[in-house]
């Protein structure tokens, strides 16, 4: 059976009210009239949204995950609204998706003169590589950011741009790391926090200890950049990590960058989809951001 959005409004306007009586005079209700309908929509959702505390009605946990969805979803309908009725004709919408793990700092450089016109609105989604090219397909995003390239054959309808890439570092707290300590001698002694199996930093780093012949003690296998930084700076062990990830701690001092690098090197790509009618935002994107690597 479909949502009844009669009912979500209901239970929307009487948990931003909290007061059953108020609402229901407000909405030209009774008030029992407008307590069924909140009753029709828990037992369709198969939980109760109220537990009343004397007078006063307050949110389960049900009900604070219910009012999140009714507020994304009203708040969309009134911009719909807004749209087709001329008030936002002006504004333009690019709405990119970018994979979970990649590096905040690189997205908000990438995206910068679009974030700065006042005239776009940034739809910004993360996921895994699989969900953004899967939304890219059913045009869902205009365009993703990732730090692999996707598949590239006949059957792959897209169009990958090489958009940048940095060095990757290994820093640690100034008590677990010497900089001037030599490469394999970090390697053996201290333990590591790498990026997870399969993606192009592990494998890079994984055949410079093979070539080193060291295997290193690993103390976590991360996939998200923030949870890196965090790790490091808690002192858990040294991290393979992008400068640009912990730029604050190396200029505070709480971490510190070793001097022999691993060259290793991280590559960022934005994916579109080959197809006749692209959002004009993303090919002035991409062409902003040629040009200012040419000129840099």
């Amino acid at each position: 059976m479909p949502l009844n959005y009669h009912h979500l409004r209901y239970f929307w306007a009487v948990a931003h009210d909290g007061n059953l009586t108020r609402t229901a005079q407000r909405l030209n209700l009774s008030q029992s009239a407008l307590s069924v309908q909140i009753k029709q929509l828990e037992e369709r959702l198969g939980h109760d949204l109220f537990e009343r505390r004397g007078r006063q009605l307050h949110l389960t946990e049900a009900g604070r995950i219910a009012l999140g969805h009714a507020d994304a979803i009203f708040s969309t309908g009134q911009e719909l609204v807004a749209t087709l009725s001329g008030t936002v004709q002006s504004r333009k919408a690019l709405r990119v998706g970018a994979l979970a793990t990649l590096s905040r700092n690189f997205q908000i450089g990438f995206l910068r003169p679009i974030l700065s016109r006042s005239d776009v609105e940034v739809v910004l989604r993360s996921g895994s590589p699989a969900e953004l090219l899967e939304g890219l397909g059913t045009l869902n995003v205009d365009l993703v950011l990732m730090n692999q390239p996707p598949p590239d054959d006949s059957l792959t309808p897209y169009e990958t741009h090489k958009i940048g890439e940095q060095d990757v570092s290994i820093v640690g707290s100034p008590a677990r790391l010497d900089p001037d300590r030599p490469l394999r001698e970090l390697l053996l002694e201290q333990p590591f926090i790498l990026p997870t199996a399969g993606s192009s930093v592990r494998t890079a780093f994984d055949a410079l200890a093979s070539r080193l012949s060291v295997r290193p003690q690993i103390a976590a296998e991360v996939d998200d950049m923030a949870m890196m930084r965090l790790l490091a700076r808690e002192d858990i062990g040294l991290a393979l990590v992008a400068p640009i990830v912990v730029t604050d701690e190396l200029n505070s001092g709480r971490l510190r960058e070793a001097s022999e690098h691993p060259r290793i090197q991280e590559t960022f790509y934005a994916v579109t989809l080959r197809r006749r009618f692209p959002n004009p935002l993303v090919q002035d994107l991409l062409e902003r951001h040629a040009a200012s690597a040419f000129l840099s």
